[in-house]
């Protein structure tokens, strides 16, 4: 308990400091927040990731019996006590906000996630990590054709910068044409304003999920869990900043250059992207 008080306030007072006052050794500290997870914490994190899905598709309202028992349909043993259990003991985050007043898309895609060419439709989602500094929150933009990461952004705040951060990234990279489909949740990031303002200025016609519906945006979502159950799960990450550099090494360096995929023929989105270019010249 005093090495959680000593990491819960390391930011306001010297560990040095803290460790003295609690009677406890600087370098026991640093073994307790550096030791490797168990096999039950990591059970216990993918547990609460199938917690949390549950949860935020049915915005906040569900309490440990009925996530219990979407679980259990879903296949995934566990009991009520051990959800309630811990729900008592980690943070649940919503990142979709669809209780505002903008306008909302229609679904144009319906759960076809076909696309025969790049730049034809892009899926964009958000999630969020967490650190012993807090929150990090990530965007992503794929492109269905090739399931690439075609633009990403990080912040450690919920607003409309991220999205809007992670979509000129993609126009950076991708220097589109007009026409393409963006697809999307109906979070007040996408329906904003200044993003829908955005898409109509380079030509996008938007979409959105129904609400509530995570399978209308499948394909952004299975991106996440990807990440988290080759990544997230397996790491500690004490500040943000060492998040943004794992995360980023997965996203460029990994799973778009070298990851193989089933949906593309086992070739990874970047090798996929180059043959389809190689085709189109033959």
């Amino acid at each position: 308990m005093k090495y959680i008080f000593i990491e819960k306030h390391r930011s306001s007072f010297a560990v040095e400091k803290m460790c003295r006052a609690l009677k406890v050794s600087k370098s026991g500290y640093y073994a307790w927040r550096d030791k490797p997870k168990s096999m039950r914490d990591l059970a216990n994190e993918k547990l609460d990731h199938h917690i949390r899905t549950v949860y935020e598709q049915n915005k906040g309202r569900c309490g440990s019996p009925r996530i219990t028992e979407k679980l259990n349909e879903k296949g995934i043993a566990c009991s009520e006590n051990r959800v309630a259990d811990r729900m008592r003991k980690k943070r649940f985050k919503v990142t979709t906000n669809s209780k505002h007043n903008h306008p909302i898309a229609p679904n144009l895609l319906n759960q076809d996630f076909t696309a025969y060419n790049p730049n034809q439709i892009w899926v964009s989602d958000i999630t969020y990590i967490w650190t012993r500094e807090g929150w990090l929150y990530l965007a992503v933009i794929l492109d269905l054709f090739s399931r690439r990461i075609v633009g990403w952004a990080m912040s450690n705040r919920l607003g409309q910068e991220l999205v809007l951060n992670a979509f000129q990234q993609a126009l950076w990279r991708r220097r589109p044409g007009k026409g393409i489909i963006f697809h999307s949740d109906q979070g007040v990031q996408y329906a904003c304003t200044a993003f829908r303002n955005l898409l109509k200025e380079y030509k996008f016609i938007q979409s959105m999920s129904g609400r509530g519906n995570c399978y209308d945006n499948a394909v952004a979502e299975s991106f996440f869990h990807t990440l988290k159950t080759e990544l997230v799960y397996f790491e500690t990450y004490h500040t943000r900043e060492e998040a943004r550099n794992s995360i980023f090494e997965y996203i460029e360096m990994y799973y778009n250059r070298i990851r193989l995929h089933s949906t593309l023929g086992y070739c990874s989105p970047v090798q996929f992207e180059q043959r389809w270019s190689d085709t189109m010249v033959a």
